[in-house]
């Protein structure tokens, strides 16, 4: 039993592996092109008001977790008395038991209710990408300490940016469920891509079949602009070689 545990986690490392060399290269817009060529049309495309924190891209597995706003009430506390139920609070009702399964390649997919909150910062990012962390994904604010984590080079994508810490504004609810983020539904494993064009995710069911024509793209979207540059007499760079 044991035995056949182990073979069964290394071919899903396996797979994790393969997929993500499948997708590094592609763009966006290439994924969004092979969705349509595996019939998904009208799906996969997270909403437009998700946007990047600064110009990237980033491809992962996604890795899901879900935030659900704090009922209340907010203690009448300050001081080393507000110190000490912060403590608290960031240990059993806003915490993320889901930054101890992070493996290499996981993209963070965090549903927060539309919260304006900073949930994500310049500190926890870092830390989680330690671990692997290759990008994060939330439907609310979600990110603060932007300089920092701009300076650092986390990819985020967020609804916009929260000054506010955790606590008194949301809870852990649960992790590794499907989630909606940008009228997408987002399942755990799904692929997560995403860069200046904002962030598309496909199923990883069609994972293959997407990338296939997705490639197809990318090739003659390369060769295209390549006739172009060399028209023009432009130096080739990597985005046509």
């Amino acid at each position: 039993m044991a035995e056949n545990k182990a073979v069964k986690e290394e071919a899903v490392k396996d797979e994790r592996q393969e997929l993500l060399e499948l997708y590094k290269d592609l763009r966006v817009t290439d994924v969004r092109d092979g969705m349509d060529w595996a019939g998904m049309h009208g799906y996969g495309t997270v909403h437009h008001n998700i946007r990047p924190l600064f110009r990237t891209r980033a491809v992962g597995i996604a890795r899901t977790a879900r935030y659900l706003p704090f009922e209340g009430p907010a203690p009448k506390l300050t001081g080393d008395e507000y110190t000490e139920w912060a403590k608290w609070y960031y240990k059993e009702v806003c915490n993320d038991p889901w930054g101890h399964d992070i493996v290499e390649g996981d993209f963070i997919v965090m549903d927060v209710a539309g919260v304006d909150v900073g949930i994500l910062g310049s500190n926890n990012t870092l830390d989680f990408k330690l671990k692997g962390a290759q990008g994060y994904l939330t439907n609310g604010g979600g990110i603060r300490d932007t300089d920092e984590v701009i300076m650092q080079g986390i990819p985020v994508w967020s609804q916009f940016i929260s000054q506010g810490m955790d606590q008194a504004r949301i809870r852990f609810h649960e992790k590794d469920v499907p989630v909606a983020i940008g009228g997408v539904a987002i399942y755990p494993g799904d692929i997560v891509v995403a860069d200046g064009d904002g962030v598309v995710v496909v199923p990883r069911k069609l994972a293959y079949e997407v990338a296939k024509y997705a490639h197809q793209e990318l090739k003659g979207d390369k060769a295209g602009r390549r006739r172009l540059y060399e028209k023009l007499g432009w130096e080739l760079d990597e985005s046509v070689l």
